[in-house]
């Protein structure tokens, strides 16, 4: 079957992001515009980042734009950069300043708007990309809006057959837009001078239900800002002040930007918090809560919960940090592993008596028969599993662990259908990061809710002496190096003079040589790591970069696999040793041979994130920056395969994604290379 580049980024690109608030948890998101399209909920964020230019600046830096989408609110899949500053042919390529977008269907098109610097003169403008699909790609227009300058557009299409844009920037606007979506149809309008006065107003969203427009914004009252609304009969007002939707943050993150949409009968609010990054709010994680309405149409005020909104399966790994409700003074949160925060959060359940909660898990049709706890206790713990105060799961009895461990325990009680579960300790203390329930003979063992982290779905130990590429042409025998530490939180810094000085870097011995290592042999190499927090001092500090790393020496083993796709999986192969997944270099090798010289092809590669690939000791390929897995996404130019055995080195550096590669060698034509056999010697 030929894969088609469009297809491989629609089905390949996406990393899988599990529910809970923050709903994304691989990366900073901030500004959510939620639209739906096609029965699936589309979310718009902006892309924050520490500026690779400036890092000591604390400011707001955002250079590029992601989607995500949803069917559940639960999983969600990131379908990587839909657009990057440098391809906006008005604004200045680093300007950092992508701030809130927004993105509507007319027509069969997807119009996406967002804010930039300009590449000439100060201020911001608003400028529009158009594709045919919600995750692009996305054509920028030459040219940004005219008339309009600011930031934070927001686009509606209200009932009344037009299209809106509004926007911030001294004050709100609004205007009609054309039918071609890209040009303002009049003189835009002053919104704001109705509202009540002072402090910083931004981010306007415009949303319509039951007849009523609803102009909803971020105001800054005290330092930090709360959401507010006003009220209007028609899209251009005027509107009338109604009142709060949310209160300012209590950990006083200075922003919070947000979105409205209803899916499947609920209407939901999308904003932000920086959650992951405590200590600095220009670092922030998009949220959902639900949203409900009074009678007379104005709005019940919203209170941000980590629970957030979806249904969990019973088989997911289950969050209990991003609980429902939680008791005792001995009960709270901390991250896993304060340096590293996208790791997320543990519960703490302190003494006997305390408990926490997490709300509308999907059990199914069959009650599970077995429940495994990810937890660290000092002592025998014992904790039991009330559903109410009539039903229980059980009583388990976790055993003496310093280190985090896993435990799967027999479930006595039973459960079908959509439940609420209680952790309540009876007995000592315990630390808890995820419990997740299936059959006895196989217990779930999620990474994220999308796939079992059974490394043998994706990668099998290399069998026979050769193996051939598969009927697309695509190697799937590598040799597989345990991955190297580079820690980095972000792919924005991939520029091509990093990864040069990143891949030259000498890691190991018979690094790109003609004799690949053997299955099993292991390589001393200098790993980089982040000395641990002190937390002697209380309440941890979460260190931003640049933060300076220490190298030790670890022992890394070579492996051997044959691919069951014809993308490796690399993430599922380090989840699979437990070793660090984020913040790697992976080194992959393999042999092809052939039985004359093959002319005339290219190494057709591609990969998440950067990479860099050598044929026979020379450098063939480079593909930079923060990248989809697509297909066929870069090739070299055209080499030669020699008669006899042709080495391939590659080398893939991931930040925050779920790393993996394809390659294959590919003619003049495009088709295939066939008639080689690959082999790990």
């Amino acid at each position: 079957m030929k894969r088609t580049l469009l297809a491989l980024a629609c089905a390949l690109a996406g990393t899988v992001l599990s529910a809970q608030n923050p709903i994304i948890r691989d990366q900073y998101t901030a500004d959510p515009t939620a639209r739906v399209f096609d029965g699936k909920v589309w979310l718009y964020a902006s892309h924050d980042i520490i500026s690779p230019v400036e890092p000591e600046r604390r400011w707001f830096c955002m250079a590029d734009y992601h989607c995500f989408s949803s069917e559940d609110l639960v999983h969600w899949t990131d379908h990587g950069v839909i657009l990057d500053q440098k391809d906006v042919p008005w604004g200045n390529p680093e300007g950092y300043s992508m701030w809130a977008p927004d993105c509507v269907e007319r027509g069969g098109k997807y119009y996406f708007y967002f804010p930039n610097a300009p590449r000439e003169g100060r201020g911001f403008a608003v400028g529009v990309a158009v594709a045919d699909r919600p995750d692009g790609p996305f054509t920028p227009q030459e040219k940004s809006i005219q008339g309009v300058f600011g930031i934070d557009p927001c686009c509606l299409l209200a009932s009344d057959g037009n299209a809106y844009l509004y926007w911030s920037g001294m004050g709100f606007s609004g205007a009609k837009l054309k039918e071609n979506m890209t040009e303002l149809d009049g003189t835009p309008v002053r919104l704001d001078t109705p509202l009540p006065a002072g402090g910083l107003k931004e981010g306007p969203f415009v949303f319509e239900r039951e007849g009523k427009y609803y102009l909803t914004y971020p105001w800054v009252q005290d330092r930090t800002e709360s959401l507010v609304y006003a009220m209007a009969d028609s899209p251009l007002g005027p509107f009338e002040y109604k009142g709060k939707i949310m209160e300012k943050s209590l950990s006083e993150c200075w922003t919070n930007h947000h979105s409205f949409v209803e899916y499947q009968g609920q209407w939901y609010l999308f904003y932000h918090h920086n959650d992951f990054s405590p200590d600095f709010d220009k670092n922030r994680s998009v949220r959902i809560d639900k949203v409900r309405f009074n009678p007379d149409g104005t709005i019940e005020q919203v209170t941000p919960t980590y629970r957030g909104v979806g249904v969990t399966p019973a088989s997911d790994r289950i969050q209990m940090d991003r609980y429902s409700g939680i008791y005792h003074v001995a009960a709270g949160i901390d991250f896993l592993d304060p340096a590293r925060p996208f790791d997320g959060w543990f519960v703490r359940l302190g003494r006997p008596g305390t408990w926490v909660r997490y709300d509308e898990i999907d059990f199914g049709e069959t009650s599970p028969e077995a429940v495994t706890f990810r937890y660290r206790a000092p002592e025998n713990a014992e904790v039991s599993a009330p559903l109410s105060d009539e039903e229980s799961l059980g009583t388990f009895l976790l055993p003496a662990s310093e280190d985090w461990t896993e435990a799967t325990l027999p479930v006595t009680g039973t459960a079908t259908g959509l439940r609420n579960l209680k952790l309540l300790v009876l007995r000592g203390s315990a630390d808890i990061d995820w419990v997740s329930f299936g059959p006895a003979s196989a217990p779930s063992e999620n990474v994220f809710a999308d796939s079992s982290t059974h490394l043998e779905k994706y990668l099998v130990p290399a069998a026979g002496p050769s193996a051939v590429p598969d009927e697309e042409g695509f190697l799937r025998r590598w040799l597989l190096l345990e991955p190297i530490s580079k820690p980095n939180r972000s792919n924005t810094v991939f520029t091509d003079s990093y990864l040069r000085e990143v891949f030259s870097t000498p890691y190991f011995p018979g690094q790109l040589g003609s004799v690949l290592p053997k299955v099993g042999s292991r390589v001393k190499v200098k790993v980089e790591y982040q000395p641990p927090v002190d937390l002697s001092g209380g309440r941890p500090k979460f260190p931003q970069e640049p933060v300076v790393y220490e190298k030790k020496v670890k022992k890394l083993q070579w492996h051997a696999f044959d691919s069951r796709r014809y993308n490796v999986k690399l993430f599922r192969f380090a989840t699979n040793l437990t070793e660090d997944r984020y913040g790697v270099i992976f080194w992959v090798a393999t042999v092809v041979n052939c039985e004359e010289d093959i002319p005339d092809v290219r190494l057709s590669v591609g990969s998440n994130s950067a990479s860099m690939w050598w044929v026979n000791g020379q450098e063939a390929l480079l593909l930079s920056g923060d990248r989809r897995m697509v297909a066929d996404d870069a090739a070299s130019e055209p080499l030669t395969l020699r008669k006899g055995r042709n080495v391939i080195w590659g080398a893939v550096i991931n930040g925050p994604g779920m790393s993996d590669f394809c390659a294959r060698f590919i003619d003049k034509a495009g088709n295939p290379v066939r008639g080689i056999t690959l082999t790990t010697e």
